[in-house]
C-alpha cells in the first residue's frame, strides 16, 4: 500500500491512499471516527478506478496522522484476534 500526503496541517491531513477500495476504507474511516479526537474522518473515490482520498480532521489535540495510525493498529489487533479465534481442524495455529 502506498500513501502519499496531499496536504498536512496541524489538525488536518488529506492522503491518497493507492490501491483500496471502498472495503478497506469504510473500516478505517469507521475506527477513526471512534477516537473521540477527530472530528471529522472521510474519504472520496472521485472516478470508479481511482485511487480514495481521506480526508480527516480534529480536534487541535491530537495530530491527525496519529489519529490514522491509532486507528489503523486497532483494525490490526481485531484482525489478529480474529485470526486466534478461528480454529482450522487439523491444523494448529500459530502463536505470536
Amino acid at each position: 500500500m502506498n500513501i502519499k500526503i496531499l496536504e498536512l496541517s496541524k489538525d488536518k491531513v488529506k492522503l491518497l491512499i493507492q490501491g483500496e477500495g471502498h472495503t478497506f476504507m469504510n473500516v478505517l474511516t469507521e475506527e477513526i471516527l471512534a477516537d473521540p479526537d477527530v472530528d471529522v474522518a472521510k474519504y472520496v473515490i472521485k472516478f470508479q478506478f481511482s485511487d480514495p482520498e481521506l480526508l480527516v480532521t480534529t480536534n487541535g489535540k491530537k495530530d491527525p496522522l496519529m489519529a490514522v495510525s491509532e486507528a489503523c493498529q486497532r483494525i490490526s489487533r481485531t484482525c489478529e484476534e480474529l485470526l486466534e479465534s478461528i480454529s482450522v481442524p487439523g491444523k494448529q495455529q500459530s502463536k505470536k
